[in-house]
């Protein structure tokens, strides 16, 4: 039986800045919650403000989707 209290892992596919041809980044993060993401009020984000999140999924079968989607 595995640890009840443990958070699921969350999948983010984000551009490192706002043009066109930027570069995409997949992270997953483990013990984190999608709102602390999100949230544009804190003072260190986890992801930078000027980056642009495309998609966000909770659960680690959205990693090898998103690869496959994206091409990385």
């Amino acid at each position: 039986m595995g640890n009840l209290n443990r958070m699921p892992d969350v999948v983010v596919v984000y551009k490192t800045s706002k043009r066109a041809n930027a570069k995409l980044k997949i992270e997953v993060f483990e013990n984190v919650r999608v709102d602390d993401i999100l949230d544009m009020r804190k003072r260190n984000p986890i992801i930078p403000y000027e980056c642009e999140i495309l998609e966000i999924g909770v659960g680690i079968g959205f990693l090898e989707k998103y690869k496959k989607k994206y091409k990385l």
